[in-house]
């Protein structure tokens, strides 16, 4: 088991990517900890992981809330005695064209796509940098690195999700902590079901693989980034699109 042993926070936790990694996770003999503003369907999730022979603790919050990620981090610490895995996937879409997007669309994808990440970041490093090991892995996107159109306020979020993970990796490598990112492509979940059917099959003639990510596709790239295997990986930023972005 590659994460026998670990504990591991999941923000977003509840479904779509966030649930299939911790699914992956528990198999993999990691105790999970899933943090949702959705409580109830995170409550789920954690049964899925217990009926899985695993250990799990749903958590409820707004990751964009001070108090409420520190709060996070803490019930795992207080649940399973330590941290040793933060992943950052917590996010939110308000598309629309820039001169149509409203003020609190752009402020709300920011706090919760960037300004989360870097709360629950804050409050888990105080954790890892007591145990001297820690690992983030903070889920980005295609789009943080292409961009797209009427995405003008998620690609910013994302593309700074990829500055940001750069940027800690170099603060704290030398600690041990390896700090880094996964950027989907497009992946079938709830999110990206909400579009169009004309707009879908647009989508999939632009990805060389000619067809959407699932959730498990990215689940074993943040897997491999959280093992032992990439303890000389950081600062990196792995690509998970079907060529859609080289």
């Amino acid at each position: 088991m590659k994460l026998k042993g670990k504990v591991a926070l999941i923000t977003g936790g509840a479904q779509g990517i966030g649930k299939a990694i911790a699914l992956l996770f528990a198999r993999e003999g990691a105790k999970v900890v899933l943090a949702d503003i959705n409580l109830e369907k995170a409550q789920e999730t954690c049964q899925e992981v217990e009926s899985l022979g695993g250990e799990a603790l749903a958590v409820g919050g707004n990751v964009a809330g001070a108090k409420e990620a520190e709060t996070m981090v803490q019930q795992a610490a207080d649940q399973f005695g330590r941290l040793d895995i933060l992943v950052n996937n917590a996010g939110i879409t308000r598309d629309q064209v820039l001169l149509r997007m409203k003020e609190e669309d752009w402020d709300l994808v920011m706090a919760v796509n960037l300004k989360g990440a870097f709360l629950c970041t804050k409050a888990a490093l105080r954790l890892f940098l007591k145990q001297k090991s820690g690992k983030v892995v903070n889920i980005a996107s295609v789009t943080g690195e292409m961009g797209n159109a009427g995405q003008a306020n998620y690609a910013a979020s994302k593309a700074g999700l990829i500055g940001f993970t750069k940027s800690i990796a170099r603060e704290y490598a030398s600690r041990n902590i390896q700090v880094n990112a996964v950027a989907p492509g497009f992946i079938d979940t709830a999110m990206s079901q909400a579009i169009p059917q004309k707009d879908r099959e647009f989508l999939i003639k632009q990805i060389p693989m000619e067809r959407l990510g699932t959730p498990e596709d990215v689940a074993e790239a943040v897997l491999f980034l959280a093992s032992p295997a990439a303890d000389y990986i950081t600062g990196q930023v792995l690509s998970v699109n079907g060529g859609m972005y080289m």
